[in-house]
């Protein structure tokens, strides 16, 4: 059968489906979407852009390490990323100005990770393929590792909104009220360090930000309200994803690719439109 793109959407996402491993896509892109506009809002809003970069690059050591020791790379990529998160909270308490201490701890575990890399004497493929991502790959089992981690990673925000938003808009009068900052700011780490960890498989830890920022500041730009933000980053991360899947079936080029662009193009014009109305 043709994989031509037709100009007929209902006959190309037919098509589409056909297949397990772009259903796979679709199942775990959906979730990683969702997980990636929510969190992504309140590392935007609490000026955590850089850590949720640094995160991914600290995952791709432990990537690399699970490799050397003939584990899959994911368990090392949520290792490390966790450990990391944590240690960035404890090194600076507070959400914002944490650059010394992320920057300390990241040139620390890349220093791991080219040597893990450099002792491999094998082919690692599978902690290359994280760098640049590759969803069209993925497993059903990993799509059902993905949609757990997904549903925990929201209920856990669910559980945290309150609090998380008052002290992610001002910590100062978050501590006057008795709110305990420092752990929400380290469980808060932890949430990015999961997040990350899952969302690389779309984008791999070069172009975290298409995903995990890229939407979020499209939407803090353009609600005021957080609810309605985390709605329209949500929306932005889904369609981009969506899309991404939808046109790498058709073209040779890895679906990250067409993700970030959707995503730049979509922040673009929204500081493009801001800009002609002012």
């Amino acid at each position: 059968m043709s994989t031509t793109f037709s100009w007929n959407l209902a006959r190309d996402l037919a098509l589409i489906w056909q297949y397990a491993f772009e259903r796979h896509a679709f199942e775990a892109g959906t979730v990683i979407a969702i997980v990636a506009g929510v969190i992504g809002y309140f590392v935007v809003l609490r000026q955590s852009s850089f850590a949720a970069h640094a995160l991914s690059h600290i995952g791709f050591a432990g990537a690399a390490g699970a490799v050397l020791m003939g584990l899959q790379p994911l368990w090392g990529l949520l290792a490390f990323t966790s450990g990391g998160g944590v240690a960035m909270a404890a090194l600076g308490r507070r959400a914002a100005g944490r650059d010394v201490q992320i920057g300390t701890v990241l040139a620390f575990m890349l220093g791991l990770g080219a040597l893990f890399m450099s002792l491999y004497k094998g082919y690692a493929t599978e902690a290359y393929s994280i760098l640049f991502g590759q969803i069209v790959g993925i497993s059903q089992q990993a799509v059902l590792v993905t949609v757990a981690a997904g549903l925990a990673l929201l209920a856990a925000v669910a559980v945290m909104y309150r609090p998380l938003l008052l002290s992610s808009l001002d910590e100062d009068v978050a501590e006057a009220r008795g709110l305990p900052t420092f752990g929400l700011g380290a469980a808060f780490m932890l949430l990015i360090a999961i997040a990350v960890s899952i969302a690389v498989q779309i984008v791999g830890v070069l172009l975290i930000f298409a995903l995990m920022v890229t939407p979020a500041a499209a939407a803090h730009r353009m609600a005021r309200r957080p609810a309605r933000g985390i709605l329209i980053s949500v929306v932005i991360a889904l369609l981009a994803t969506w899309s991404g899947i939808f046109i790498s079936f058709f073209l040779p080029v890895n679906a990250s690719f067409f993700i970030v662009t959707i995503t730049f193009a979509v922040y673009s014009a929204v500081r493009t439109w801001q800009w002609v109305r002012k």
